[in-house]
């Protein structure tokens, strides 16, 4: 089957740290390139708990362009495996079932949540994240059946959407509704993290909230706190027009360019002070910040405009980040980190995975996600799409996806 197959190794990770600077084409094209496509067997049902699906979208996802960079953090590496097939966003039809499956059938429209936690994994008994319903959080990704992987996509042996044909654990399949088109059905992971990040730190009606970052998560931001009933006041930070157009048509009350300290003053009613040497500090400023780009200047202005008591959720992937944490401590404020989602109390009792609530948004129609599908491309278009994705504002692109 035809895929894009992604593999580094320490020589690749070399060359490529030394030939990015004078051209990014190095990383996805000539002998250096850590993306290629491939005709790879079609993958076979790891047990009879698995079922396998013909791709008809894959999202691509910010985290795939950092991963084909090679810009991410060495952190995570142990839990990851190469070569794989990137793509974590996807939905498809099903064309076969394991016995044991019995959710689903073959025809069936489905997405898939990518986490590959104990339960995938086959380990028994699950893991204490896996237990309290934060697969995203599993402490054996590394274990069980399978090489490395925190989701299908980074682990050699669970391919992910970048291919015709992928496979799944039952645990990982939601039915799509009728009526849910497979580009909004696509878009379901993605509106699941920025629903997740608004349900961990849920604004209050008269909050002053920063969004910082337009894109795709920020945006998912800004439809989960208008979708969960949030009456704040939403301002989103966010250079690209298109992206902070899109923002407000999302339900942002205003987007900005830059001049954070100003707009905690001036937004959100707070008093600058000047230090004897850098940045102003404001006390007072936003109640809540959701960073979804996470680079130091971001974090550390957030903490310096974030106010007293006030919640900054770290959606965004950092990397060797510095910060200043006195604001932190002079103002008693909270650092939430926000990766991926969970299962989550509901009224009346019980819990439902974040994904499968925001998959129910999506189908009620109170959350609209296809109109940020912009550009889709041919597997054979690899390199036209990592290219739009990095010149998103050239092309007016805010969501791409590979189409098959």
């Amino acid at each position: 089957m035809k895929a894009l197959l992604f593999d580094v190794n320490v020589a690749k990770f070399l060359a490529i740290q030394a030939l990015r600077p004078v051209s990014a084409s190095f990383c996805y094209g000539g002998p250096f390139a850590t993306i290629r496509p491939a005709d790879i067997p079609e993958p076979a049902l790891p047990s009879q708990e698995w079922v396998k699906i013909r791709t008809k979208l894959c999202g691509v996802c910010g985290s795939d362009i950092n991963l084909i960079m090679l810009k991410d953090s060495p952190t995570a590496s142990p839990f990851t495996s190469f070569p794989c097939v990137l793509g974590h966003e996807f939905c498809g039809e099903i064309v076969e079932t394991g016995r044991e499956v019995r959710s689903c059938a073959v025809g069936d429209l489905v997405t898939v949540m990518p986490f590959l936690g104990c339960v995938p994994r086959g380990i028994k008994p699950v893991c204490r994240s896996c237990a309290s319903g934060i697969p995203g959080n599993c402490e054996n990704f590394a274990g069980g059946a399978f090489s490395p992987g925190m989701f299908t996509g980074i682990c050699r042996d669970v391919s992910g959407g970048f291919a015709e044909y992928v496979v799944a654990h039952r645990s990982q399949v939601f039915r799509v509704p009728k009526g849910v088109s497979p580009e909004s059905a696509t878009l379901t992971e993605p509106l699941a993290v920025g629903l997740q990040a608004v349900i961990d730190n849920m604004p209050g009606h008269n909050d002053r909230v920063l969004v910082i970052g337009g894109g795709v998560i920020g945006a998912m931001v800004v439809k989960s706190i208008r979708a969960l009933g949030g009456r704040c006041d939403i301002t989103v930070v966010e250079p690209a027009r298109h992206c902070a157009d899109y923002c407000i048509k999302s339900g942002a009350d205003r987007a900005i360019a830059g001049g954070l300290i100003e707009a905690a003053v001036d937004i959100a009613g707070g008093k600058a002070y000047r230090p004897l040497l850098g940045e102003r500090v404001v006390m007072g400023g936003f109640e809540r910040i959701y960073d979804t780009v996470g680079h130091a200047d971001t974090l550390n202005l957030s903490l310096r405009i974030l106010a007293a008591d006030g919640v900054l959720s770290v959606i965004g992937i950092g990397k060797n980040v510095t910060l200043d944490l006195t604001p932190l401590w002079l103002k008693l404020q909270t650092v939430k980190g926000c990766y991926g989602y969970r299962y989550n109390p509901v009224k009346g009792g019980g819990t439902k995975q974040a994904f499968e609530s925001a998959l129910d948004l999506i189908a009620k129609k109170k959350v609209r996600v296809d109109d940020m599908l912009t550009h889709t491309f041919p597997i054979g278009e690899y390199r036209a799409m990592i290219e739009m994705n990095m010149n998103k504002s050239l092309h007016g692109a805010i969501k791409t996806a590979i189409r098959f």
